[in-house]
């Protein structure tokens, strides 16, 4: 009798230190530690009946990734990765394009509109300056006929 009372004693006292695992407060410290130690920043972890969350906000996928791997210690049963990505910075502007500018500049003097100033940006050709009313239409002829994106025309007609 005394052995199959030890016996059942042993098994609870197994069963009970079994289901007893590191507390929530343990696991989230032993995430935050291993996101720290592996140099993942800008996460933040919440450990909840053992299932990690990851939130905040990462420079990309891979970084992203890697704080999923990273939470993943002993005693973590699921890890959910609601981790979202920085925007990307938005593209620098194109450069001003020479082949237009100088084609431009070429055929602008062939025809003899003198005093025509032109600056191309992303497409975009600027014509500023003072040409001769009898020349006028035939600059922007030549202007347009360019294969220029936009043309922001800024000439003035002059004598």
């Amino acid at each position: 009798m005394k052995i199959k009372y030890l016996t059942v004693l042993t098994l609870a006292a197994a069963l009970f230190m079994s289901a007893c695992g590191k507390s929530d407060a343990d696991l989230q410290k032993a995430v935050t530690d291993k996101l720290a130690a592996d140099n993942v920043t800008g996460v933040t972890a919440v450990v909840k009946d053992g299932v990690a969350t990851l939130t905040g906000e990462v420079a990309d996928i891979t970084v992203k990734n890697k704080a999923e791997a990273s939470a993943k210690v002993e005693g973590i049963k699921s890890v959910v990765n609601s981790l979202t990505l920085k925007a990307l910075p938005p593209p620098p502007p194109a450069p001003a394009d020479p082949m237009l500018k100088g084609k431009l500049d070429e055929n602008l003097k062939k025809a003899g509109c003198t005093g025509v100033t032109i600056a191309v940006t992303a497409g975009t050709v600027t014509a500023t300056g003072t040409v001769p009313d009898a020349k006028y239409v035939e600059c922007i002829q030549i202007i347009n006929q360019s294969g220029l994106g936009k043309l922001d025309n800024k000439l003035v007609r002059g004598k």
